[in-house]
């Protein structure tokens, strides 16, 4: 994949310098588009070499669940003519990781077997972010087969607290 790192890394770096002073909005559009564009069959009629550059962009507005502002117009134009709508999710996994640097945070996936609650999740971020030194944007991904507990990935660190986890270190132990 450092191939589509490569080919997005300068479309991520020219947004987030073009949108510094609104990169909250940006990043809200941004992420819409990544997860259209990340549609296989999006992507295969995109492909086509009968369909145009318009009405793949017409499509993917039309999808869109809010109005594109001019800004987000020229961006997917420029990405659909270039012919990089399928780096689209690499751009905008760039461009979060670009917005996270400057503000100081990091994006926190918290897998869990059981849906959290709004003020369980609170306390959660709250000793997240003491445990990790530093603002977390966190997520809740549900993954019932760990039984129990979470299990937290912040960048490339990982800190499972699971009942999965628990049994798979009990089972080790006592093969050992």
């Amino acid at each position: 994949m450092a191939e589509l790192a490569t080919i997005a890394r300068p479309y991520a770096e020219a947004l987030f310098k073009a949108s510094v002073s609104d990169l909250a909005s940006v990043s809200v559009w941004v992420e819409e588009l990544a997860a259209i564009a990340d549609n296989a069959q999006l992507l295969q009629f995109a492909d086509n070499p009968k369909i145009t550059a318009q009405q793949v962009f017409e499509l993917i507005a039309g999808v869109a669940k809010s109005p594109l502002n001019d800004a987000a117009k020229n961006f997917l134009r420029t990405v659909i003519e270039n012919g990089r709508l399928s780096v689209l999710p690499e751009i905008a996994a760039q461009f979060r990781a670009l917005k996270n640097a400057k503000s100081g945070s990091s994006d926190a996936v918290v897998h869990s077997a059981f849906a959290i609650d709004g003020a369980a999740l609170v306390d959660v971020k709250a000793s997240l972010e003491k445990r990790f030194g530093r603002k977390l944007n966190v997520t809740v991904e549900l993954q019932p087969e760990l039984i129990g507990g979470i299990r937290v990935v912040v960048g490339d660190e990982v800190l499972d607290a699971s009942v999965k986890a628990r049994l798979e270190q009990m089972k080790v132990a006592l093969t050992a």
